[in-house]
């Protein structure tokens, strides 16, 4: 695997680092577990940092020096992609030869790495977009930037050379049609899966004691890298509102922000601060850094919702992981969220980012508790049916036919 701008080993919630570090490392770990042993690469942040790390048996992460060490904008490591390529080309020829059966590709960055890899190697390139440009740039909030023409080119590459690509939902899956004009033959769609050991049910009034709010606090959610692709501005607009239609909430209303800046946002620190002054709410939010995923359970069990007002998501798994705790979830009728939410069952999907609307929703969920609990029981069953280890029977049944796609064709194809 080639996770090149973001390291599976890095805490989610800040910098580049999110759902699809989780992803590669709960795929990468029970993949191994399955007898399927994994390398994955990424880029070297530190002179500190090891060659090698296996975190699990089977699994190993290769961190490739190139370029300046330190967190760089993605958006410049494509000047760096020839020495990290070149890295992972010079790992592999330590090895006997036939080392790699096939390469899976994380993000366009990574895509780009291992296409040339895969080429170099003679095997198979299988490609998870993750996000996708063309739709980021089209559901941009205001004051975010546009994806560059480069990632634009260096996707369409990717669906015309990989020899399989993997999309989270459905809807990805035609998005990869509509956008980029991938052969349908050539897509599979895999949906990421939740850590159901990790993210379960419990007491309410455990987890706000451990969460350090009073038993009788109304807490609301968002958990995600903080920048304006995510919204969270969204939900401090949307408390204000719910305050007004309900004066009596202020002094057990509590809005949690868990992440850390990201992006747009690294520019902008002090904004949702000086946003949750102008609207009066300062004294109800609470500004909290990345936490551990025993420490995100908490978050969610306490929680009377967690709200996902994001622009564009390709899947949402924070959505899932909410929903394993039993806690509602409100969320935008974006991407893949339609998917990772049953709108009406186990929470409540918001057509547009207008903060009235998801007022409205919250505030019904608040005042009906027998609803509030019937989408916890709900958002519990939709969990179970997306672990990861139906993630990675899908994976393997695409590493499978890709493989044997490839040995299928006439040698003068292959080369």
């Amino acid at each position: 695997m080639i996770s090149l701008h973001t390291s599976p080993l890095e805490q989610p919630g800040s910098g580049d680092a999110g759902g699809m570090n989780v992803y590669v490392v709960e795929t990468a770990r029970r993949l191994a577990e399955r007898g399927v042993a994994v390398d994955v690469f990424t880029r070297a942040t530190g002179p500190a940092q090891p060659a090698e790390v296996r975190p699990a048996p089977g699994f190993t992460v290769h961190n490739i020096a190139a370029g300046p060490f330190g967190t760089l904008d993605k958006h410049t490591l494509t000047r760096h992609l020839c020495p990290f390529t070149f890295g992972v080309l010079r790992t592999e020829a330590g090895a006997d030869p036939g080392h790699y059966d096939l390469v899976h590709g994380h993000y366009w960055l990574s895509g780009r790495a291992g296409l040339v890899a895969a080429q170099r190697w003679g095997v198979p390139m299988v490609q998870s977009m993750h996000t996708l440009a063309r739709v980021k740039n089209a559901a941009l909030a205001a004051g975010d930037t546009r994806e560059p023409d480069v990632r634009l080119r260096g996707e369409d590459g990717l669906v015309r050379r990989a020899d399989h690509l993997v999309a989270n939902t459905a809807d990805e899956a035609r998005q990869l049609g509509s956008h980029y004009g991938a052969d349908p033959s050539r897509v599979s769609t895999v949906p990421p899966g939740v850590d159901l050991d990790v993210f379960r049910p419990g007491p309410r009034a455990d987890a706000l004691r451990r969460v350090g709010l009073p038993p009788d606090a109304v807490l609301l959610l968002f958990v995600g890298r903080v920048q304006r692709l995510k919204a969270p501005d969204v939900l401090l607009r949307a408390a204000a509102a719910l305050l007004e239609r309900d004066p009596g909430l202020r002094d057990r209303l509590v809005v949690a922000v868990v992440g850390g800046l990201s992006g747009g946002g690294t520019g902008e620190p002090r904004r949702l601060a000086d946003l949750a002054r102008s609207l009066g709410i300062e004294d109800n939010v609470r500004m909290e850094p990345p936490r551990s995923r025993a420490e995100l359970a908490h978050y969610y069990r306490a929680a009377a919702a967690t709200v996902v007002p994001s622009h564009s998501e390709s899947f949402g798994l924070v959505a899932v992981e909410s929903q394993a705790c039993a806690t509602p979830v409100v969320a935008a009728r974006v991407g893949g969220l339609p998917t990772a939410v049953r709108d009406g069952v186990s929470g409540i999907l918001v057509a547009g980012h207008d903060p009235a609307d998801y007022a409205r929703a919250l505030h019904r969920i608040l005042a009906e508790p027998r609803l509030g609990a019937r989408m916890g029981a709900a958002g519990v069953a939709h969990a179970a049916g997306l672990s990861w280890e139906a993630t990675v029977d899908g994976l393997i049944g695409v590493y499978r036919g890709t493989l044997a796609g490839r040995r299928a064709l006439p040698v003068a194809a292959n080369q």
